[in-house]
């Protein structure tokens, strides 16, 4: 009679283990959409045009690949060393047996003069205090009169003045434009903030901008600027850039927000009256309903989608070009070997050769005699003829001489 074990524990293939290690990876919330931050090494393009490097910090370090069409997409040329921050999702590649992160979005860390600028000022002001807790100001819950400082002509005033018209269409808005960026850009933002200190019911100032590379953005980090946000009456929100874009006026303001338009969205945070607050609590509760109904479904359909992306053939399309590449690199390496032993094989016949040549006999003292009128070599006796003209080789050179033999035996 056969006896079954119910409690032993069942034993995986290489391939099945594989397999659940990926679906864990491509189904973690956190590794779906995931933002790393470190230093490039190993970094390799062969002519598939993806991207393979190591991201690694001072501890630790992670295997990345970046697919072609989103390499085509970077606007630098990422190398060895380089700091980046990288965005994209991790999986597990079954062919090398390791996790890697495939990512699609890459941007290069601040760096070069301006940054290292950036960084003495921000630590200068930090010591001065400029950046203190205790300093800022409370925003107000409910603001009556808004002022706002940004460029006249530029995208984040619409943007701020539809989200302020849509939030709190009641609010009276003051804009005093300004420079935002170039030279004089700095002390039109001073002048902008001392104009609006200057109206006395103003409840809370908008300092915004669009996005832009760090020279864009260079007014915000203005030493006069900083401090005329430290010393402003009225609190000061800043819009400045997007969400990964850093500058010293977001450091000193009493509230940093991603955008101009969030910034817009800090100050209509609450409105006041009761039947709005009872609509806003009714509107809260509704949208907690949809929104938890809406998460559900879309966990759903997140996995369904992950689970569509795992049997995609594009997937194994890209995993065998990954091991496509891995084995012309393994070419390459035995190619070079093998020529180097090819390389090796020619010498030796070469020192082989020589040895066997008329030159190397002569180098140990032996000569050669040919016959001056025909040029045919005298190697034996008998050919020898009395008073015969011949040509002596030696090394070194050849000396006419003739002979004179007394006999050929």
């Amino acid at each position: 009679m056969e006896v079954f074990d119910f409690y032993q524990t069942p034993v995986l293939t290489v391939t099945a283990l594989s397999s659940y290690l990926r679906e864990l990876l491509e189904t973690d919330d956190v590794l779906r959409d995931v933002w790393v931050r470190g230093e490039i090494s190993n970094f390799t393009q062969p002519r598939s045009g993806h991207l393979y490097f190591t991201l690694k910090d001072a501890d630790a370090q992670i295997r990345c690949v970046m697919w072609k069409n989103a390499a085509f997409r970077l606007n630098f040329s990422p190398r060895d060393g380089q700091g980046v921050q990288v965005h994209g999702n991790m999986s597990f590649y079954a062919n090398a047996g390791q996790a890697q992160l495939y990512v699609d979005s890459m941007q290069p860390l601040g760096e070069g003069l301006l940054y290292q600028e950036y960084l003495r000022l921000k630590n200068k002001l930090e010591s001065e205090g400029l950046f203190d807790p205790d300093h800022k100001k409370p925003i107000p819950e409910f603001s009556r009169h808004i002022g706002i400082v940004t460029s006249a002509t530029g995208a984040a005033l619409q943007d701020m003045l539809n989200t302020l018209n849509r939030r709190m269409p009641l609010a009276r808005v003051t804009v005093a434009p300004s420079l935002v960026q170039g030279a004089e850009a700095p002390a039109s933002l001073v002048d902008a903030l001392l104009t609006l200190n200057r109206i006395p019911d103003i409840d809370v100032i908008l300092l915004a901008r669009g996005g832009g590379s760090i020279e864009d953005l260079w007014a915000f980090n203005s030493e006069a600027l900083a401090q005329a946000i430290y010393t402003s009456r009225i609190p000061i929100v800043t819009g400045v850039g997007h969400e990964t874009d850093f500058t010293i006026a977001d450091f000193v303001a009493d509230l940093r927000a991603p955008t101009p338009t969030a910034a817009a969205e800090l100050v209509t945070m609450i409105t006041i009256t009761d039947l709005a607050i009872g609509l806003q609590n009714a509107r809260v509760t509704l949208a907690d309903a949809i929104e938890e109904i809406i998460s559900t479904r879309s966990h759903q359909l997140e996995l369904l989608d992950a689970g569509l992306r795992r049997l995609s053939p594009i997937q194994r399309v890209n995993n065998a070009i990954q091991t496509m590449d891995i084995l012309r690199q393994r070419l390459d390496r035995t190619m070079q070997i093998h020529l180097q032993k090819m390389n090796i094989h020619l010498e030796n016949l070469i020192a082989r050769l020589e040895t066997l040549s008329p030159n190397a006999v002569l180098r140990r003292g032996f000569a050669i005699i040919s016959d001056s009128t025909s040029g045919q070599l005298v190697s034996q006796s008998k050919q020898t003829q009395a008073n015969q003209a011949v040509n002596v080789r030696f090394i070194d050179g050849s000396v006419p001489a003739r002979l004179n033999p007394t006999s050929k035996e």
